[in-house]
């Protein structure tokens, strides 16, 4: 849904096929794009007049679907966590350069337009080198309505894949070098939700550089409170409506839970198409601190704290949410510059998040490079 409006919009893209399980969804789909539902992924793969998948299921499914996808000759378009083990990853990154095909890995929070200009400036070399990002994020995504794999860690669940893999994309973008080392600790803290729901880690980079990164989505201090009340995906908060994710939780049962989750899907009689966010969508609160300035990253702009003076770099507000991604993807597939998140990339961002969880159980640091040489 949230990804949608980009889809429609892109003047290369026609949406021409769709597979889902759910007969609502495939007859809307039909109905709303006079286009084709599929009742089986096989019959998608087979269907002549698409040219590219996008890949919105459950976290393990990913690495089959689009391993099959990119053999029967398919462009993927991937979302995040690409897979749940690094030897997954490996597998789909050889399976599209074999096929020839591209293979990308989101929507991720590194391609928010202010992720990008951050990424340029630093490139540019106009305030030095990166030293230091801080990155933290406090959310309420474990308390948010969830299908039982999403709190199940050997399942892709909690939120070292889904939230970590965001937040090391964006300091990856930045920073632009090899990730040396990852030393983190990542717990449950709530037994009625089972998975890993916070983490705080140390990233070190092949230029010397560090990152710290943390994440809470228990549902108590809100960090966006730092980005101006602006939501994660770039609409205005109220921040009176503290504790509504728990409260709201407490009062599903399992499986008024699972139907929570359902009915923010395509297809769902309460599911509308999502409206236009006024500001960029952002991951928290990031710093990045280089040799002549500081510059921290807002939904609305970049803020340039310099050796001498103090400026603001103003960023256009959004068209279209996640236009970025969909642009990226169409640009690829039609020859003009290769993804900046391809597999191989994909790849090393699972990597790290591995190297987190392992980090954590063996209390040490762990190189994501040794996890890939062995997977």
């Amino acid at each position: 849904m949230l990804t949608l409006p980009a889809l429609r919009a892109h003047p290369a893209v026609q949406l021409s096929a769709a597979h889902d399980l759910r007969d609502e969804a495939l007859v809307r789909f039909e109905s709303q794009f006079e286009a084709t539902g599929h009742r089986t992924y096989e019959a998608l793969l087979a269907d002549s007049s698409v040219d590219a998948l996008y890949i919105a299921t459950p976290h393990e499914l990913h690495a089959a679907q689009a391993i099959a996808a990119l053999e029967a000759g398919k462009h993927v378009l991937v979302e995040k966590p690409m897979a749940t083990s690094v030897g997954d990853c490996a597998a789909m990154a050889r399976a599209a350069e074999k096929a020839g095909k591209v293979l990308m890995v989101g929507p991720s929070h590194a391609f928010d337009e202010p992720v990008r200009v951050a990424a340029e400036l630093v490139a540019s070399g106009r305030y030095g080198k990166v030293r230091l990002v801080n990155a933290f994020n406090y959310t309420d995504f474990m308390y948010r309505p969830r299908r039982p794999e999403e709190l199940d860690s050997e399942r892709g669940g909690g939120v070292v894949y889904s939230q970590a893999a965001h937040q090391i994309d964006v300091v990856r973008r930045i920073v632009r070098q090899p990730v040396e080392s990852v030393r983190a600790v990542a717990a449950n803290w709530d037994a009625s939700r089972p998975s890993e729901g916070a983490y705080s880690a140390l990233m070190t980079f092949a230029s010397g550089a560090a990152a710290t990164l943390t994440y809470s989505g228990y549902a108590h201090y809100d960090s966006d409170e730092l980005l101006g009340w602006i939501s994660e995906l770039g609409r205005p908060k109220d921040p009176a409506r503290y504790g509504e994710a728990r409260k709201a939780l407490n009062q599903l049962s399992q499986q008024d839970e699972i139907d929570a989750k359902l009915a923010r899907t395509f297809g769902s009689a309460s599911a509308g198409d999502p409206a236009g966010a006024p500001h960029h969508e952002h991951f928290g609160f990031v710093l990045v601190s280089c040799e002549r300035a500081d510059l921290k990253l807002l939904p609305t702009a970049i803020e340039v704290f310099g050796d001498e003076r103090r400026e603001t770099i103003p960023i256009a507000p959004p068209t279209l949410s996640r236009a970025n991604v969909i642009e990226d993807f169409a640009a690829s597939i039609l020859g003009a510059r290769p993804p900046v998140h391809d597999g191989w990339w994909g790849l090393e961002t699972m990597a790290c998040c591995a190297a987190l969880l392992e980090s954590s159980r063996i209390a040490a640091d762990v190189k994501p490079q040794t996890i890939i040489q062995e997977s």
